[in-house]
């Protein structure tokens, strides 16, 4: 799968929830489906204007697919569906409507600094898996 046909994460590189997340993808992403990007990086700034994503609404994590993006919980599960083991089978509450799904997320959001703590500057990621990240 070249890198224009994987799926790319964007994530907040000084969160410590979302780069934990990171490294629990890229542990369960055997079919190496996705690369990463933070978004303070310079690669993650380019991929925010060209998706003309608004990043007051949106800041922990996205994934571009193609020419689609999706936020929030969408996001989460559809990053899910494509993990091995049972966190592939979280997809199914996708049928829950996205404002149920989202207040959840939101309240994660809002509070992941407080909760999880935050870095002064973004992951660098080790050599291994510096062919993971844009």
């Amino acid at each position: 799968m070249a890198v224009k046909q994987k799926k790319i994460i964007l994530f907040d590189g000084v969160c410590n929830l979302c780069n934990g997340s990171v490294v629990f993808i890229i542990k369960r992403d055997t079919k190496d489906v996705f690369r990463f990007a933070a978004i303070q990086s310079d690669e993650g700034q380019k991929l925010i204007k060209k998706y003309q994503i608004d990043t007051s609404k949106v800041d922990s994590i996205l994934l571009l697919d193609g020419e689609k993006y999706y936020a929030k919980s969408t996001a989460a599960l559809k990053i899910a569906r494509h993990l091995k083991g049972g966190y592939s089978l979280l997809y199914g509450f996708i049928i829950l409507p996205a404002f149920i799904r989202n207040w959840v997320y939101d309240i994660i959001a809002r509070n992941r600094y407080h909760w999880f703590g935050k870095k002064e500057s973004c992951m660098i990621p080790t050599p291994e898996l510096k062919a993971k990240f844009l």
